[in-house]
């Protein structure tokens, strides 16, 4: 069963999700959790079959998975408040998901994990900068160093309109890539996977967070699928994947 969730951000917004107890739930028992991120970031997840998440689910983990500031379905506002400010309102909201997970007495503060692919990755990178309290994490198909993807990837235009020009406002395209430029922040081992022929968001940025935390001794490891776009579709991929997230969250959150 999923189960629909209501919580208060930081701030004292309204942000919506979904939470998924374990296969064997047992109340008052606690379960290791992953704080499951999606892509867009206008996009929702909303009343809808997510394989992963009964995966996770009957791999004995809890699944919460919000909506935060940057989603779509909430109106215009909503979905533009992360505007030229990611990895902050948005950050804060999912925070605050996995506290309410703790609140309701689901999640084990000690044994927390987090992931997501697409901006779903690029935001499991500033979760990871921001809190330490993560014991493992997933990056898909995620970026960091943004100066580096531009003229790269396939967001020019998004990019002259959002943040300006890099050679003009640069202070904010490096407060954008925090979690690139202050990667010593970052102590969560993480994995970092991507597709090889990607112009959505290119292999580059999903190398160079694995290099940076590589160089550091943050146990980390990099997944290249070759000959595939942004989605997976190959069978044999997905089921790689799907068993290698599984088995990075049970090594740091299954001792």
């Amino acid at each position: 069963p999923v189960e629909d969730v209501t919580f208060k951000s930081a701030d004292g917004t309204e942000i919506h999700g979904f939470l998924v107890k374990p296969l064997d739930y047992v109340a008052g028992r606690r379960y290791p959790t992953i704080l499951r991120l999606h892509g867009g970031p206008v996009y929702q997840y909303s009343h809808e079959f997510m394989p992963d998440w009964q995966a996770y689910a009957t791999a004995g983990y809890a699944v919460i998975a919000p909506n935060p500031r940057g989603s779509s379905g909430r109106g215009f506002d909503f979905a533009r408040a992360i505007y030229a400010d990611w990895g902050n309102k948005d950050v804060q909201d999912v925070l605050a998901a996995v506290d309410h997970a703790v609140a309701l007495g689901v999640a084990d503060p000690q044994r927390l994990g987090v992931g997501g692919r697409s901006y779903g990755g690029i935001l499991t990178n500033y979760v990871i900068a921001s809190d330490g309290r993560f014991k493992a994490a997933v990056s898909g198909a995620g970026a960091s160093n943004f100066m580096a993807l531009y003229g790269h990837d396939m967001y020019v235009r998004e990019y002259d309109l959002e943040m300006g020009y890099p050679w003009r406002t640069r202070e904010l395209w490096e407060r954008l890539s925090y979690p690139f430029f202050e990667a010593e922040r970052i102590k969560t081992p993480t994995l970092f996977y991507c597709a090889e022929d990607d112009f959505n968001v290119p292999c580059q940025g999903t190398e160079q967070m694995y290099q940076a935390l590589r160089t550091r001794d943050v146990p980390t490891q990099l997944v290249v699928y070759p000959g595939e776009n942004h989605g997976l579709t190959v069978p044999s991929y997905l089921r790689d994947r799907l068993e290698r997230l599984i088995g990075w969250f049970d090594r740091y959150l299954k001792p």
